[in-house]
């Protein structure tokens, strides 16, 4: 059967079941679990099916997927993408990093710099930072959410706002072809844009999974980073786009 025909009854059975997985799937078409991978990789490129470690879910344009399964969500694009992030990343500079899977590989890359302040308001951030001894590290004030540790709300906002940071890494749920950084909880949101007020220079972290996702509330735009860190090239009208913005954008394979 060729994958023309396997895709529609593999959306069937998201729809159905809520999630496929590739064991399940290549049993039930007789054949390969790299086939299936392949399958679920152009479904999700084209953004009809999520990836999540060992098969995919149907995407929501409402609620995020969970916090392990966006940990297995292209580690390897976001390793990368984190090594060149930390490449552009001085030592002795105060630094923010928020909340995400991909700000967390950011911080792995961090621990042989030295003399950083880091600032965040992500208990597994602050947890990987502590191996390294010469960073100073501050976590935000606010309402932990313990689906990923995150610290969010009003007091993590407004610890945010007694600081001035030479430099913050955020990352974002999902990304527009307008170039709109968009996320699901407002107030997470709200935590984002007050950490952007308060710093000279900003990073994006976010792979190429980002585009083919929706979220509800908007962040901020592209036209707001300086340098955008992804794995994949931009659609060429959204890369004109930054051009026009003077916005960096870095391509790590």
């Amino acid at each position: 059967m060729s994958q023309t025909f396997r895709h529609p009854e593999i959306l069937e059975f998201a729809r159905r079941k809520g999630k496929v997985t590739v064991e399940d799937l290549a049993e039930h078409f007789g054949v390969t679990h790299q086939t299936i991978r392949r399958d679920l990789t152009d479904l999700a490129e084209a953004g009809r099916l999520e990836r999540v470690h060992g098969g995919a879910v149907l995407p929501s344009g409402t609620t995020n997927i969970g916090y392990e399964e966006r940990r297995s969500l292209n580690p390897g694009a976001k390793q990368s993408i984190a090594r060149a992030c930390a490449a552009r990343i001085p030592n002795g500079i105060s630094l923010f990093l928020n909340i995400g899977t991909s700000t967390e590989a950011v911080a792995r890359e961090l621990l042989h710099h030295e003399n950083l302040m880091v600032v965040t308001n992500n208990m597994n951030v602050a947890n990987i930072l502590v191996a390294n001894p010469t960073c100073e590290i501050l976590v935000t004030g606010g309402q932990l959410r313990r689906a990923d540790g995150a610290l969010i709300g009003n007091l993590a906002a407004e610890t945010i706002r007694q600081f001035k940071f030479d430099l913050a890494v955020i990352g974002c749920s999902a990304l527009d072809r307008d170039g709109d950084l968009l996320d699901f909880d407002i107030r997470e949101v709200s935590v984002s844009q007050t950490i952007l007020r308060q710093s000279r220079k900003t990073f994006l972290v976010a792979d190429h999974t980002k585009f083919a996702r929706s979220a509800p509330a908007r962040i901020a735009s592209l036209s707001d980073v300086n340098v955008f860190f992804t794995d994949k090239a931009l659609p060429s009208d959204l890369q004109s786009q930054c051009t026009n913005w003077g916005t960096e954008v870095v391509v790590s394979p």
